[in-house]
């Protein structure tokens, strides 16, 4: 007894280790590691930053498993590149930033009429009956009178240095607003890329779902049809088990594409219920800038192109006209300038025209001319209320120079973390490529070793059991999630770090497309709003020819 347990237990121990070392020799024979640039993810050896958009890991390590929609699904084809160009005018936040800049237009443009008197035409009626005061002699005198006054009018009452200053802070407001356009149409090309991109990890994690519960079904199948002296009857469960959770995972895998498709519609107001269906593959990425490329250059263009950046400094140019304002206002008066004609001499700015005037009952038609005008300085409480409002205006600039700082700092965070993500994207890559081969290998060799026997003396066994598939099999499944977070982390990686660096939207939108756009179904049901958009407020600050940034 004691020797056929020794003999089970040594034929045991070889089995195992015959497997490990036919798995280990059959990986190593083909865990050939691809580097980034045989993938198309790096292309360091060219000088210029912006080097894209060139497709990237073409080939894919297998043959994925086809995606379809369900049954009863509505499908929306789209293509990168039509999704670009959707992006550049379609997204709200683009519209909500034209919508400031045509209220900064419309400031400036008053701005600069302060000088204009406002202009009138009417009716001015007086009547007065019973005692006035009398200057001589003095006392009180009974009368009855009455005026009637028809015609033009004219005020003008303004601060001449609000005249001089306020259209210098709105152009520097005007100027910040569209360059906040442009900061819109960036953010809304990287939130449209990044949702492009979840839809394709989706779909490519659902291809490798589908083919997991295929070779899960196919376990299931080989391990019940074990002769009951080969497995024991919890390897059937344990196989059962995996199945169930694999389905699980492709159900979950299925709702994050339409979660993801939603999310899409929605950054580029598109049918709601259709599902966005990309005619790339999901194994594809795009570059645009070399992972290679140092920091520090990508961090100095940044500091130059980011439209945030040029937004602030004209808000603070905006705070430092507007402080000057506060200092020269008591030095240069104000201007008062209006018709004085009404019927009772300080009534309606009327500047004159047809009178009437006499006692009660008694008219006598006449004509008149009457005009006030003055130049006043003025001292706001004692001074100190001037004093007051400089020390307001000093406090907005301050604050205008803080936001300006945080924004350089954020920049400087943003490109160098969008630079580490896609240089470990681009490694990441390389690595999942090699692991899901051969996460591919190992589960058809274990599968296929479960299925031979070998003899030890009188003891049959199974040259892999049921578990040690199992194991492949949920390896094969993290590997097939690895792949394609890898892949799609790298795309998102790349259009974060164009953003970063201050890339102009219409790049990649209009001038430099990623491929042929196709036709995209842009109708939308009728209880949703059509997309019309919202003009320029001056169409000389139109960007749509946007250039790159300067070269460092």
């Amino acid at each position: 007894m004691r020797i056929k347990m020794f003999n089970r237990i040594t034929a045991r121990l070889l089995l195992t280790g015959v497997s490990l070392l036919g798995t280990v020799l059959m990986a190593q024979e083909s865990s050939f590691q691809k580097t980034t640039k045989q993938l198309g993810l790096d292309d360091s050896g060219k000088g210029e930053i912006f080097s894209g958009p060139k497709e990237a890991n073409t080939k894919a390590p297998t043959e994925f498993k086809k995606v379809d929609i369900q049954e009863g699904d509505f499908p929306l084809p789209i293509n990168f590149a039509s999704a670009m160009q959707l992006s550049d005018a379609r997204p709200l936040i683009i519209d909500a930033a034209k919508a400031a800049e045509m209220v900064a237009a419309a400031q400036l443009q008053r701005a600069n009429v302060l000088w204009l008197p406002n202009i009138y035409a009417g009716i001015d009626y007086f009547r007065h009956d019973g005692q006035y005061p009398s200057p001589s002699p003095p006392g009180q005198i009974t009368n009855s009178r009455q005026a009637f006054t028809a015609g033009p009018g004219l005020s003008a009452i303004f601060a001449t240095t609000d005249a001089i200053y306020e259209p210098l802070s709105a152009r520097q407001v005007l100027k910040a607003r569209q360059y906040e356009i442009q900061a819109a149409k960036n953010d809304a090309l990287m939130e449209v890329a990044v949702a492009y991109f979840n839809v394709q990890q989706s779909r490519g994690r659902l291809a490798g779902a589908i083919d997991t519960v295929t070779k899960g079904k196919e376990l299931v199948r080989k391990t019940e049809v074990l002769s009951k002296g080969l497995a024991a009857p919890v390897e059937i469960d344990r196989a059962r088990t995996l199945l169930a959770e694999l389905e699980e995972n492709a159900v979950q895998a299925r709702n994050e594409w339409k979660v993801s498709s939603a999310e899409l519609a929605k950054l580029l107001r598109l049918n709601p219920m259709a599902q966005v269906v990309p005619v790339e593959p999901p194994h594809l990425a795009l570059m645009l800038i070399s992972p290679s490329q140092p920091v520090d250059g990508l961090i100095s263009l940044g500091l130059t192109s980011r439209p945030e950046l040029s937004s602030n400094q004209a808000l603070v140019q905006a705070t430092i006209v507007k402080l000057k304002q506060e200092k020269m206002r008591p030095f240069i008066p104000s201007l008062l300038l209006q018709g004085n004609s009404g019927a009772n001499g300080n009534s309606a700015p009327l500047l004159g025209g047809a009178t009437s005037a006499g006692v009660n009952g008694q008219f006598t038609g006449g004509s008149r001319f009457d005009m006030n005008a003055a130049v006043l300085w003025e001292l706001k409480n004692f001074g100190l209320g001037n004093r007051a409002l400089i020390k307001d205006r000093e406090g907005h600039r301050q604050q205008a120079l803080v936001d300006l700082f945080m924004i350089q700092d954020r920049v400087a965070a943003e490109v160098a973390q969008s630079q580490s993500q896609l240089s470990s994207a681009s490694e990441r890559i390389s690595l999942a490529d090699a692991g899901l081969k051969n996460a591919l290998i190992s589960y058809d060799g274990n599968l296929k070793g479960m299925s031979e026997t070998t003899r030890f003396g009188d003891v049959l066994m199974l040259v892999n059991r049921p578990q040690e598939v199992v194991a492949a099999l949920q390896q094969l499944d993290n590997a097939y999630r690895n792949y394609f977070k890898s892949v799609q982390d790298y795309n998102r990686s790349q259009f974060k770090l164009f953003r970063s660096v201050g890339f102009p939207a219409e790049v990649l939108a209009i001038q430099k497309t990623a491929g042929q756009q196709i036709e995209v179904d842009t109708s939308r049901p009728f209880d949703l709003p059509p997309v019309t958009g919202i003009p320029y407020a001056n169409m000389s600050y139109n960007t749509t020819s946007a250039p790159l940034p300067a070269k460092n």
